[in-house]
């Protein structure tokens, strides 16, 4: 399970190499044309940030770093967004030391920067420093909360603390914002997917669920925990958020039939 990265850089260099794509083909012409009054190609200046952004998109974090700074520089060192941006580059690099100076430099400059925070608490995560992850979520829920994926992190952090209550609240907070939080890959950055999760964390994604009544996820990802062998499953009758869903027939008969665990 990984944090999300708010990276709001990937959506304009995309679109900023398409425009360079359409200015070089009208520039280029009908093949065997000739216009001796056409004017000559213009040459479309772009920002060291600009560049960066396109190494980003192409996943060159180490050049796109490289960019960011010179950007940095250029501004006088005073760009939240920049050192917020360069931050995920290094984060991609797994250069996580170097991502914290660069995302604690973005709250510096600018405290009220919700998503440097949130990226900040990614770092930690990322570290298995689940402690020092959760006061910066809750900093960056606190200036964002109708952000799904900050609830979603703060969550998961709670899960690996063993917090689990704490977890649930988290993750219904997040459905609450958006139904396909759990699953949905932000065009922004990085979601949390359940692929290398636990049995236990499809449980507690059933049990979020489950206490919304939402009877058709709570059965697919408790169905999901029982075949990954969720070693408590003659638990699950007696839990207070799935007797919300106990009429529910598809939950009823996932308890009278359920999967032969696929993992041990």
């Amino acid at each position: 399970m990984f944090p999300r990265i708010r990276h709001p850089g990937a959506l304009e260099a995309a679109r900023l190499l398409a425009v360079i794509v359409v200015i070089s083909t009208a520039a280029a012409g009908t093949p065997g044309s000739f216009s001796p009054q056409a004017s000559p190609p213009v040459q479309r200046e772009i920002t060291l940030e600009q560049r960066a952004d396109i190494y980003m998109a192409r996943k060159s974090y180490a050049d796109a770093a490289d960019y960011y700074y010179r950007a940095l520089k250029q501004a006088s060192f005073n760009d939240p967004a920049l050192w917020n941006k360069l931050g995920i580059a290094f984060q991609q690099e797994n250069k996580f030391r170097s991502a914290r100076q660069a995302y604690s430099k973005a709250t510096r400059a600018d405290p009220n920067f919700a998503d440097a925070w949130n990226n900040l608490g990614t770092v930690y995560f990322m570290e298995k420093k689940y402690r020092k992850s959760v006061p910066n979520y809750q900093r960056a829920i606190k200036l964002k909360s109708g952000a799904a994926s900050f609830h979603m992190n703060l969550g998961t952090s709670f899960y690996h603390l063993k917090r689990f209550d704490e977890a649930v609240a988290q993750y219904r907070a997040a459905i609450e914002i958006d139904p396909k939080a759990a699953v949905q890959q932000s065009a922004l950055g990085t979601a949390i997917h359940a692929g290398g999760a636990d049995p236990e964390f499809y449980f507690y994604m059933a049990k979020a669920y489950a206490s919304m009544s939402n009877a058709e996820a709570a059965v697919r990802y408790l169905r999901r925990a029982l075949e990954d062998g969720f070693p408590a499953a003659n638990e699950i009758g007696s839990d207070a958020d799935f007797a919300k869903i106990s009429q529910d027939p598809a939950y009823v008969e996932l308890m009278r039939n359920p999967p032969v665990a696929l993992k041990n």
